[in-house]
């Protein structure tokens, strides 16, 4: 991860917000970095260096991705913009890989790491009186 990548600010804001470090698993990937929801020990965020062609690029480079987890309708809506593809290696129905090029903006993407973040979040129960 170069020090100013769309990645590395992403992992700042992550730590910075949320609080959660990076957790590497897999010693065959240890770039590809896991964030978890505290509370639930649950994925919201996944971060991976992986080539173009996986996500359906035409070449061999290769490229930061983070999946997002994310509603149907929401991921519908943002296959339709630049940066956005059908997941890598996760659900398709349900999460969402973004190219982290910068063309999508820091912003969008603190947005919807707020909407994974809070999709795994435990979820209340109602109290019987």
């Amino acid at each position: 991860m170069h020090a100013d990548s769309q990645a590395q600010r992403l992992a700042i804001h992550i730590q910075d917000t949320y609080g959660t470090p990076p957790e590497y698993l897999w010693e065959r990937y240890p770039d590809y970095a896991v964030y978890r929801h505290p509370a639930s020990q649950k994925w919201y965020a996944v971060v991976m260096n992986i080539p173009s062609s996986r996500i359906g690029l035409e070449d061999e480079r290769r490229v930061e991705i983070m999946n997002l987890k994310c509603g149907h309708v929401l991921l519908g809506s943002l296959l339709n913009e630049q940066g956005f593809y059908p997941a890598y290696h996760m659900s398709k129905g349900s999460w969402v890989s973004v190219l982290l090029d910068s063309t999508v903006p820091d912003e969008k993407l603190f947005s919807l790491l707020e909407l994974s973040y809070d999709s795994v979040s435990p979820k209340r129960t109602k109290r019987r009186e």
